[in-house]
């Protein structure tokens, strides 16, 4: 079995029904994925060796609910065919268009089921971000987003992802926003914008300047409407919520201003692989990958530089960023990326001690217990409450992924 896309180590992973393989029949060496990748892609496909080498010694965390024969793998957008790319556009649209599930005391302004994963980030952005619990809490909302897909609009699919750094000298050169009927559309019409500043414009340690964007989207499949937020938006010229919680109605356009200057800034191959190697302890990886620009440093992270990637609104937003359809592509790679660095070592970054890490407030304001691997994570009507350390492996089960 070959499957289009996928590495043949991952194939031949799925190929197996009965017996967990071994490293030497996973066929190392793999064949990288792009020359502007390199270092990341060769450190996700080294963890993936030692993923299988684990898996072949111990077993699978929860054979009952995650074997060879379940695994989904989840793989890079441009390696998508023209169908796969429409297959899943058509499933996001559907989300769309299916009514919300929140009840309106929470939410009032979500009216699709789309807007019910908006809502329900929008909620809790303030402990699930500089958090102990940052890095499980949005892989159970990705994987959340993606069951949605499949079990309520019909996708065959798995979630893809935007690897930042292939296109981190062209971003708008990625299929993923060039604007066609595979895209999910492309950059937003021109308008003069001001520098965005970060954290905020009373203290800007970071400043990135506009680009050739932040308009209305108006290329590619998607006439989408923004209905929640915006919370801290990014332009002065955004529409105000109705409700301080920015989980009023508040119908908008969405729009992007795609920035070559913080791909190419903070999100290449030697950042992303940089972070996987240079940071060997858990707090320190989460730390950095959500940025450092408090510090003299000034450094913007993956994760909020590949929020800044798109801009606008709601990109620029970080309460309300899921309402850009490319929120579940970002978040899919800095799934991957985690994925990555808890494979270098499995045993003690996937079930030991450096496996968690932090509070539970934000960047501890103010300062809270220690995250403990019992809490729960709670997506209110998008998916049952689970437990984090039964999010710390991906193939542990409700879980049941590898990435390629």
């Amino acid at each position: 079995m070959r499957i289009r896309g996928v590495p043949a180590a991952v194939t031949v992973l799925l190929s197996f029904t009965s017996a967990a393989p071994t490293t030497q029949q996973w066929g190392w060496p793999w064949g990288l994925q792009d020359p502007n990748s390199t270092e990341t892609d060769l450190l996700a496909y080294t963890g993936l060796g030692n993923l299988v080498a684990y898996t072949a010694e111990n077993g699978f965390p929860n054979p009952r609910s995650c074997t060879f024969e379940k695994l989904r793998v989840r793989s890079e957008w441009s390696t998508f065919s023209d169908d796969q790319k429409q297959e899943y556009i058509a499933a996001v649209q559907c989300m769309s268009k299916k009514p919300s599930k929140s009840s309106p005391d929470f939410a009032p302004g979500a009216r699709n089921r789309y807007d019910d994963f908006v809502a329900v980030h929008i909620n809790q952005t303030t402990t699930i971000h500089g958090t102990g619990n940052f890095l499980t809490w949005h892989r159970y909302f990705t994987w959340a987003y993606e069951q949605a897909l499949r079990n309520e609009c019909g996708y065959q699919g798995s979630q893809p992802y935007w690897n930042w750094a292939r296109y981190s000298e062209d971003p708008l050169g990625s299929s993923l926003f060039d604007g066609s009927d595979y895209s999910i559309g492309g950059n937003g019409k021109y308008v003069k914008e001001g520098e965005v500043n970060i954290p905020s414009n009373a203290a800007p340690s970071i400043v990135l300047p506009p680009q050739q964007g932040g308009g209305c989207v108006t290329s590619g499949p998607f006439n989408w409407t923004v209905n929640l937020g915006p919370v801290s938006p990014a332009y002065n010229d955004t529409p105000v919520n109705p409700l301080q919680s920015g989980l009023g109605y508040n119908p908008r356009c969405l729009r992007r201003d795609i920035s070559q200057y913080v791909t190419s800034h903070f999100l290449t191959d030697a950042n992303v692989s940089s972070l996987i190697s240079a940071n060997a302890d858990i707090y320190w990886f989460q730390t950095f990958m959500q940025g450092d620009f408090f510090a003299s440093s000034n450094y913007l992270g993956v994760h909020t530089a590949g929020h800044f990637v798109v801009g606008g609104d709601p990109g620029g937003d970080l309460f309300s960023s899921p309402a850009d359809p490319y929120f579940f592509l970002h978040h899919a790679m800095i799934d991957r990326v985690f994925w990555t660095w808890q494979n270098q070592d499995v045993k003690p970054r996937t079930f030991g001690d450096n496996s968690l890490s932090g509070t539970i407030t934000l960047n501890n304001v103010p300062p809270s217990r220690n995250t403990t691997k019992d809490d729960l994570i709670d997506l209110g009507v998008n998916a049952p409450p689970i437990r984090i350390k039964d999010t710390l492996s991906t193939i542990g089960g409700p879980l049941c992924y590898i990435y390629a």
